[in-house]
């Protein structure tokens, strides 16, 4: 061990004086957010992320830029939300069918075209508002945007193949990647909005178009971070949907979905109400910003050991949180006591989508990884459809308070699904959940059974 000497003057002597071995110095703390800076020190790990934020941004642009441009142009909400609904359903229907060629033929090849398709229709429903075409023109031209891929598949596909084998750093990439989808939902309308209100009615959907076409390219370019095509293994042909455990976590994204659906019509029902309805957006951005905060929180925690069982421990937090804006709408009715309900609430959003969607890329094939996450990813948009419905309807026939019974019982519906799916899951490990026939003994008769 190193020693300590001081020099010291004595008379006009200079004497080297032992202070003894030098204490040891102790070893720099670690910084609390070193998980999301080794994620980052990767080799193109911030160039591809930051195209692929551009082009996610239009995510919680695109609707509302659609609402209020056709209601601000043809003073119809209802024939606004008749357009998106319609371009919801044909995302359900074009989005996996986007992914599986992403899967088969790479995010490149397939995303750039995709992505101008869909920036040509957004276009196409501008000129259609603009030139005040029939009604049945909008709803084709927005349908045709249904090709823009899953872009945050994409990105959760390259972190998967970047983390490949650290489970750890995985975890982290996925809490990053639900932290910004909430960042661009939170983000999105709240410019969306500012750009139709304030700039024209068609700046919203057009600044869409430009930062979905110029992030995307900037993202395809980042080619040594695209994942390689992985060839198909022989059971990867069969469908998705016959993956054990896949159909019981498609439901509860399904009643998660219709979660986010229902909380959001009830909480501008809620505000209208109070005559407040200006600052339902605000409220609703505490939501967001809740599930942003502990997403990243959520990514600095250790990686589950056991995916299945810490998926049932979140949805049912989920559950619990959400009887908060129910209580303080109904027990309080006041905007005030509402907004700190719903950023607790959103605190246990985040957490449970990122460990479902850790599930999902370890269920399905590498292969189809991609049409993987977007069948999530659309169960999630079928319930915020389900979900808009029924809190609408709700929402109409009993008041803004009542309203968020649904989201209530939405969440409560997804932690009985996560709890029956596991407990079917243990119970089949168990040796006399489904035990194996016994063999028969040679030259001995069948039982007849």
């Amino acid at each position: 061990m190193p020693s300590t000497t001081l020099l010291a003057v004595s008379g006009s002597t200079l004497v080297a004086v032992d202070l003894g071995p030098r204490p040891p110095r102790r070893p720099p703390r670690p910084s609390r957010l070193a998980p999301y800076a080794r994620l980052f020190a990767r080799p193109g790990a911030k160039g591809f992320t930051a195209g692929n934020l551009i082009a996610r941004m239009p995510m919680g642009m695109f609707t509302v830029s659609a609402v209020l441009m056709i209601a601000m142009t043809r003073d119809s909400y209802a024939l606004a939300g008749a357009v998106t609904a319609v371009g919801l359903g044909a995302t359900a229907v074009v989005g996996p069918l986007t992914a599986r060629l992403v899967d088969r033929f790479g995010q490149a090849r397939v995303a750039v075209p995709a992505v101008a398709v869909a920036v040509a229709a957004q276009l196409a429903l501008v000129l259609c508002v603009r030139a005040d075409a029939p009604d049945w023109t909008l709803f084709a031209a927005y349908a045709a945007c249904a090709t823009m891929p899953n872009l945050g598949g994409m990105a959760r596909a390259r972190w998967a193949h970047l983390c490949a084998g650290d489970a750890a750093a995985r975890h982290t990439a996925n809490s990053f990647e639900q932290a910004a989808d909430e960042l661009c939902f939170m983000a999105g309308p709240v410019l969306a909005t500012f750009l139709c209100v304030t700039v024209g009615p068609y700046a919203g959907t057009l600044s869409g178009a430009a930062l979905l076409l110029v992030g995307t390219l900037l993202f395809a370019a980042q080619r040594r971070t695209e994942p390689p095509v992985a060839a198909r293994e022989p059971a990867a042909g069969r469908g998705l949907l016959r993956r054990p455990g896949l159909p019981a976590l498609l439901v509860t994204f399904l009643a998660t979905g219709a979660v986010f659906g229902s909380l959001e019509v009830a909480t501008i029902a809620f505000a209208d109400a109070q005559g407040r309805r200006g600052a339902a957006g605000l409220v609703l951005g505490l939501q967001a910003a809740g599930s942003c905060a502990a997403g990243l929180l959520y990514g600095l925690a250790p990686a589950a050991a056991a995916p299945g069982r810490r998926f049932v421990v979140c949805v049912t937090a989920m559950a619990c949180l959400m009887a908060l804006p129910l209580a303080a709408a109904a027990g309080t009715g006041s905007l005030a006591v509402l907004a700190p309900a719903l950023l607790l609430a959103g605190m246990a959003t985040a957490p449970t989508m990122v460990t479902g969607m850790g599930i999902v890329q370890a269920t399905v094939p590498p292969s189809r990884l991609n049409e993987g996450m977007t069948l999530a990813v659309t169960a999630l948009l079928g319930g915020v459809a389900l979900g808009a419905a029924l809190g609408g309807g709700a929402a109409e026939h009993t008041g803004g308070s009542t309203a968020f019974t649904v989201p209530a019982a939405a969440a409560l519906t997804a932690a009985v699904v996560a709890a029956v799916s596991a407990a079917l899951r243990a119970l089949r490990r168990v040796p006399g959940g489904r035990a194996p026939r016994a063999p028969r003994a040679p030259g001995t008769a069948p039982t007849g059974r």
